[in-house]
Protein backbone atom coordinates (compact mmCIF):
# COMPACT_ATOMS: atom_id res chain seq x y z
CA UNK A 1 0.00 0.00 0.00
CA UNK A 2 1.42 3.44 -1.05
CA UNK A 3 2.16 6.35 1.43
CA UNK A 4 -0.30 8.75 2.09
CA UNK A 5 0.25 12.26 -0.22
CA UNK A 6 0.59 15.51 1.21
CA UNK A 7 -1.21 18.58 0.07
CA UNK A 8 1.94 20.13 -0.56
CA UNK A 9 2.75 17.34 -3.30
CA UNK A 10 4.38 13.88 -3.75
CA UNK A 11 6.11 13.97 -0.14
CA UNK A 12 4.79 11.89 2.39
CA UNK A 13 2.81 13.36 4.73
CA UNK A 14 4.58 14.47 7.97
CA UNK A 15 3.10 13.02 11.18
CA UNK A 16 4.51 15.38 13.34
CA UNK A 17 1.50 18.08 12.74
CA UNK A 18 -0.51 15.68 14.12
CA UNK A 19 -2.32 16.94 17.27
CA UNK A 20 -0.06 20.38 16.77
CA UNK A 21 -2.37 23.43 18.03
CA UNK A 22 -1.29 26.95 17.06
CA UNK A 23 0.59 28.93 19.52
CA UNK A 24 1.25 32.47 19.65
CA UNK A 25 5.00 33.36 18.81
CA UNK A 26 6.84 34.60 22.24
CA UNK A 27 8.79 37.38 21.04
CA UNK A 28 9.32 39.52 17.72
CA UNK A 29 12.89 38.57 17.27
CA UNK A 30 15.65 35.97 18.05
CA UNK A 31 16.61 36.70 21.64
CA UNK A 32 19.54 34.33 21.19
CA UNK A 33 21.24 36.72 18.40
CA UNK A 34 19.56 39.68 20.15
CA UNK A 35 21.32 38.51 23.15
CA UNK A 36 25.09 38.34 20.93
CA UNK A 37 24.04 41.92 19.07
CA UNK A 38 23.51 39.51 15.87
CA UNK A 39 21.38 40.02 12.79
CA UNK A 40 19.04 37.27 11.43
CA UNK A 41 18.08 36.73 7.82
CA UNK A 42 14.20 35.21 8.38
CA UNK A 43 12.32 34.15 12.11
CA UNK A 44 11.07 30.51 12.51
CA UNK A 45 8.25 30.60 15.08
CA UNK A 46 8.25 26.50 16.97
CA UNK A 47 4.90 25.08 16.44
CA UNK A 48 4.70 23.64 19.69
CA UNK A 49 5.46 26.13 22.03
CA UNK A 50 6.07 29.25 19.99
CA UNK A 51 9.73 30.05 20.89
CA UNK A 52 10.88 32.21 18.28
CA UNK A 53 14.23 31.79 16.56
CA UNK A 54 16.66 32.87 13.73
CA UNK A 55 16.27 30.13 10.76
CA UNK A 56 18.73 28.00 9.42
CA UNK A 57 19.77 30.37 6.95
CA UNK A 58 20.97 32.85 9.68
CA UNK A 59 24.35 32.86 10.72
CA UNK A 60 23.30 31.50 14.47
CA UNK A 61 21.03 29.01 13.66
CA UNK A 62 18.90 29.57 17.01
CA UNK A 63 15.52 28.08 15.72
CA UNK A 64 17.45 24.59 14.41
CA UNK A 65 19.77 24.65 17.48
CA UNK A 66 15.86 25.04 19.95
CA UNK A 67 14.89 22.06 17.88
CA UNK A 68 18.41 19.91 18.91
CA UNK A 69 17.53 20.91 22.65
CA UNK A 70 13.92 20.26 22.60
CA UNK A 71 12.87 17.59 19.94
CA UNK A 72 10.13 20.18 19.12
CA UNK A 73 10.20 19.22 15.24
CA UNK A 74 8.42 21.70 13.63
CA UNK A 75 8.78 25.68 12.87
CA UNK A 76 7.04 28.31 10.75
CA UNK A 77 7.96 31.57 9.37
CA UNK A 78 7.27 34.01 11.48
CA UNK A 79 5.74 36.52 8.90
CA UNK A 80 1.61 36.09 8.60
CA UNK A 81 0.55 34.62 5.57
CA UNK A 82 3.82 32.60 4.85
CA UNK A 83 2.49 28.76 4.71
CA UNK A 84 5.46 26.71 4.55
CA UNK A 85 6.10 24.66 7.91
CA UNK A 86 9.41 23.11 8.26
CA UNK A 87 10.04 19.39 9.74
CA UNK A 88 13.37 19.13 10.98
CA UNK A 89 12.89 15.38 11.40
CA UNK A 90 12.03 14.82 7.81
CA UNK A 91 14.10 17.64 6.80
CA UNK A 92 11.96 19.23 4.46
CA UNK A 93 8.94 21.58 3.93
CA UNK A 94 5.47 20.22 5.40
Amino acid sequence: MAAAVSPNGSAPRCDHLDGLSPVPPRSDGCRGCQELGAGWVALLVCVSCGWVACSDDSPNQHAKAHYEETDHPVARALEEGTRPRWCYVHRRPV
